[in-house]
């Protein structure tokens, strides 16, 4: 029966990973893969998730289920870190958090909920957005629609983001990225979320805010600026969050759904849904990750040292941001790729076209996504002249 099942092609950003292994060149470059690199090009456990890990060791009595909505220490700290511990929104009761694995996991239960309570209804993704965003709500049965987010010249496109979204019908979800935005570093100011949400309110629209790299970009409570706001001025939207990144627990695939209701009872309603869309998902997630980071965020300790472990990572990423860019001087490109240091996160949309960046690859050993897409944090202090010289190389 599986002789008619073709052959298709692998990911392509998971086939960057193998084609960098197998390149010899001792200069070669892996700005592909999205996960954070120290100046050694590793990807560390953080000190304070050993430490948790260890109390967790000593500690853990049982190996059961730990339900379908996941650790409740976990779920009430990581939507005060989201919300805030001050919002009226989580003190009315309003809101549901769910365990989910990982931020991909989230965002799958999420599509799952709103195919079978607001079917018909399209999802809008800013174009570009995250390659697995469409793949995810595709999967799950929701019309993928698209909605503008950069212009021909590399630039966020906010003009031409909002006319859009002025259109969009009464009801449609829409996908907002809170901050740090994957691909292209570009994100809103605080003014144009303000005009967000009033586009939102006026159109009757769903915002789903995928909140992925919390502290990645300006800060815990930087980045939750568009999030806070929209909870607070809302009576319904949802949130899917990640602690891959600003914990660097990316193989233990912790994240959250958090969805928000109009008051108290209707989040009990949503909440008994949710737990269905998830046993009929995966059942219960896993629960290593989560105990990890409730310990943290149950310890005062641990949390300020958490926080120093990702301002140190947040200030690695945005000083190579402003180095990158000198690193252009010579080569009068600093004005060209100034945006570099403009955009927060790990990404950079650089502008760069799909024959350029395999020409980085052939040519440089470079590894990139095809479109463009740089991961910053896979630079190094070393790494930096060569990388700005070759790309001057392949766009002159």
């Amino acid at each position: 029966m599986f002789e008619r099942i073709e052959r298709v092609p692998g990911d392509a950003i998971l086939g960057l990973i193998e084609a960098y292994q197998q390149d010899s060149n001792p200069q070669k470059v892996d700005l592909g893969v999205g996960v954070y690199r120290d100046d050694q090009g590793r990807t560390p456990v953080l000190a304070t998730v050993k430490k948790a890990e260890e109390q967790l060791c000593q500690n853990e009595a049982t190996k059961s289920y730990i339900g379908s909505h996941g650790d409740s220490r976990y779920t009430e700290a990581v939507t005060r870190m989201v919300v805030g511990e001050d919002s009226a929104t989580l003190k009315a009761g309003r809101i549901s958090t769910t365990q989910t694995p990982g931020g991909t996991g989230a965002l799958r239960l999420a599509a799952d909920f709103l195919k079978a309570h607001l079917p018909n209804r399209a999802i809008w993704l800013s174009d570009p957005t995250w390659p697995n965003h469409p793949a995810i709500f595709d999967a799950a049965g929701i019309e993928v629609k698209r909605y503008p987010y950069v212009n021909a010249d590399n630039r966020l496109d906010f003009e031409a983001m909002l006319a859009a979204l002025k259109e969009v019908p009464e009801g449609d979800i829409v996908l907002l990225h809170a901050c740090c935005h994957n691909p292209t570093g570009f994100d809103l100011s605080e003014d144009q979320w303000h005009e967000i949400l009033e586009v939102v309110k006026s159109r009757g629209l769903l915002p789903l805010i995928d909140f992925a790299y919390q502290g990645f970009g300006d800060g815990l409570d930087q980045d939750a600026f568009g999030v806070r706001l929209f909870v607070e001025a809302l009576d319904e939207m949802l949130i899917t969050t990640s602690c891959s990144k600003n914990f660097g627990l990316y193989r233990e695939r912790t994240g959250s759904l958090m969805v928000l209701a109009a008051d108290s009872e209707q989040m009990q309603n949503v909440r008994t849904q949710v737990a269905i869309a998830a046993r009929e998902n995966y059942s219960t997630p896993p629960s290593h990750g989560a105990a990890v980071v409730a310990e943290i965020l149950s310890s005062q300790t641990l949390t300020e040292q958490w926080k120093q472990e990702l301002a140190d990572m947040r200030g690695r990423i945005n000083g190579l941001r402003s180095d990158f860019v000198a690193a252009f001087r010579p080569h009068g490109l600093e004005e060209r790729f100034a945006f570099i240091a403009e955009q927060r996160g790990m990404f950079s949309y650089t502008g760069l076209s799909q024959e350029q960046v395999k020409r980085l690859r052939d040519e440089f050993s470079i590894y990139m996504v095809g479109s463009g897409r740089a991961n910053i944090a896979g630079l190094s202090e070393e790494s930096l002249d060569y990388v700005a010289r070759a790309i001057a190389t392949v766009v002159k």
